[in-house]
């Protein structure tokens, strides 16, 4: 009965399973289950052992290529933070030169200022001034970086690679421009320039008047400018005359045109008085007088009671290619004379070292700032490019963990998969 049930039942052979001992079917989905682990371990792995995650363009084409862009900067913020520094050690070399250089003048001062009496040694007061003049010289020589000297007149400017600055595939290059300072002695040629002013100097090249204020009405000096008394336009282009006083200074340069006009002594004079007014010093006043077909300068100090102070006023006027300390260079106090023209003379000196070493430290505040913040910039794109591409060692130590358990349940899937031929063989004892 049993046997006629089994042949009256249909066999559905579609959804039969038979075992075959050339094709293990468990054996095969349990193995593609393994690979698929291993490769899953072996990524994780790289993970672990690189702290990345993204390791190359197949882990993400999109974000390697955006951490590559992203590191190529930061390199080229390193090498501008690189010549940031290369550019500090140049401007710090020519800063201390120009402070030892002021610091020789104020003693050149002192001499100058002990030279005024009559009862001293001169000649030894001027033997010391050479002396202090020479170390001038040598600083000057000195003060290179690398070749680069910006105090003895080689260059103008220099420029100092800043940034690089990105907008979107376009990228350019920003530079910090560092205004070099002429603080040589040579090239001058003293030239009579100031005639009829207030404490004029032998020579004309310099003057200088005491504007003290005295109570009860303002008091004033005159500066008169007359280049050449033969013939009142030998002024040359490149040329100019400043005026010292409360440890400013302004300078007016000579043009082309000023030489070509019917009347330079008049454009040089109203040019310098404009810059004078441009230094803003309290309580002077400076006006241009022509009376007598001269042209006059006439300051005024109108500080009084709680205001008083005293001023000085030193004119200097520097040839064409001299050196800003170029007066220096014929300063001789053996004399009275000599004596009374470097007093005047002195003060443009000092300002002109003092202004020199003044601009070189604000240069020195610019490229350390633009250093520290490139370098600031540098970190923050880092930790950007660490957001992108660095592994969350968390997550990945916890999917280690749940890969190997799956890669040796895996294994012992395949195992028994492997066995269930074997079981074939009792069908045949």
């Amino acid at each position: 009965m049993v046997q006629n049930a089994a042949r009256k039942a249909p066999v559905d052979r579609k959804g039969s399973k038979m075992t075959s001992i050339l094709t293990n079917s468990a054996a095969f989905s349990t193995l593609q289950t393994l690979k698929s682990i291993h490769l899953d371990l072996e990524t994780v792995t790289s993970q672990v052992s690189s702290g990345k995650r993204v390791n190359n363009a197949q882990d993400n084409p999109a974000i390697w290529a955006v951490s590559k862009m992203i590191t190529t900067d930061i390199n080229a913020f390193k090498t501008v933070s690189d010549n940031l520094g290369f550019g500090l050690a140049t401007v710090g070399v020519a800063a201390n030169a120009a402070q030892t250089i002021a610091d020789n003048l104020g003693e050149i001062k002192n001499k100058i200022i002990s030279a005024q009496s009559s009862n001293v040694d001169r000649t030894k007061l001027q033997a010391d001034l050479v002396a202090l003049r020479d170390n001038i010289n040598s600083v000057v020589k000195g003060a290179q970086f690398n070749g680069l000297n910006l105090i003895n007149g080689s260059v103008a400017t220099t420029s100092v690679l800043a940034s690089i600055d990105r907008s979107g595939a376009t990228v350019t290059a920003s530079s910090i421009a560092v205004t070099a300072q002429n603080l040589t002695t040579g090239a001058y040629v003293a030239r009579t320039v100031f005639t009829g002013s207030d404490g004029v100097s032998t020579g004309g090249d310099v003057a200088g008047f005491a504007l003290n204020r005295t109570v009860g009405s303002a008091v004033t000096g005159k500066l008169v400018i007359a280049e050449g008394s033969a013939s009142p336009n030998q002024f040359v282009a490149g040329d100019s005359v400043s005026v010292s006083i409360a440890g400013k200074t302004a300078t007016y340069t000579v043009t082309a045109a000023d030489v070509a006009a019917t009347n330079t002594n008049s454009v040089v004079a109203i040019g310098l008085k404009q810059a004078t007014e441009a230094l803003n010093i309290p309580y002077l006043s400076v006006d241009y007088d022509t009376t007598g077909s001269t042209n006059n300068l006439i300051f005024t100090n109108t500080s009084s009671g709680a205001t008083a102070v005293d001023y000085r006023v030193a004119a200097q006027f520097s040839n064409t290619g001299s050196g800003g300390l170029a007066a220096l260079a014929g300063m001789n106090i053996s004399s009275q004379a000599g004596a009374t023209s470097a007093l005047s003379s002195i003060e443009s000196l000092m300002t002109t070292a003092i202004t020199a070493a003044s601009s070189f430290a604000t240069s020195q505040v610019k490229l350390t700032t633009q250093q520290t913040f490139v370098n600031s910039l540098a970190d923050s794109m880092k930790t950007g490019i660490g957001a992108l591409v660095d592994t969350d060692m968390e997550e990945a130590s916890a999917r280690l963990q749940a890969l190997q358990v799956q890669q040796q349940l895996s294994t012992q899937a395949l195992s028994i998969a492997n066995q269930q031929p074997q079981s074939l063989l009792a069908l045949f004892r």
